[in-house]
């Protein structure tokens, strides 16, 4: 979208209509966690929307695993900084041979890989959203708020 296209703000439906779009065809999400010890960590990882929840899936050992078992409350972003969208939830470690076969089969049908085919464990994360923020410029950031406390204010059209 070009900036200059949008100098009033969405409405709530059109917002969470384009959010959802985005989540299930985008393939990148910025994921931010912390360690009560080591502090903040952000990372990009491959991302699959199942309609409910992200799902993602990193090294067992990995700083953002550890984090999350430590304190599961994470944000997560799309790269976009124009067309922001920030999600804000609690993360769900599943090992790679005990995550849902639903969302194992999804995730590795999007990227064509398989984790769990992996000699290294993996796990995967899911983030039931809480919160989700999404705006276009300083015109949207009045009504940012798309999904409060798990429940969307609007319907998308």
């Amino acid at each position: 979208m070009d900036i200059t296209e949008t100098t009033a703000g969405r409405p709530a439906e059109e917002r969470t209509r384009d959010t959802l779009g985005r989540l299930a065809a985008e393939r990148d999400i910025w994921v931010a966690t912390a360690h009560p010890e080591h502090g903040p960590h952000q990372v990009p990882l491959w991302f699959l929307w199942d309609g409910r929840a992200v799902w993602m899936c990193t090294g067992a050992t990995s700083a953002t695993a550890r984090n999350v078992r430590a304190e599961p409350r994470v944000r997560l972003s799309l790269p976009d900084t124009f067309d922001v969208v920030l999600l804000q939830g609690q993360a769900e470690c599943f090992p790679d041979q005990e995550v849902p076969e639903a969302a194992a089969r999804a995730f590795a049908h999007k990227f064509g890989w398989d984790p769990r085919g992996e000699e290294a464990p993996f796990v995967y994360i899911r983030v039931v959203p809480r919160t989700v923020r999404a705006w276009r410029g300083e015109p949207e950031l009045r009504g940012r708020v798309i999904l409060r406390e798990g429940m969307w204010v609007a319907q998308a059209l």
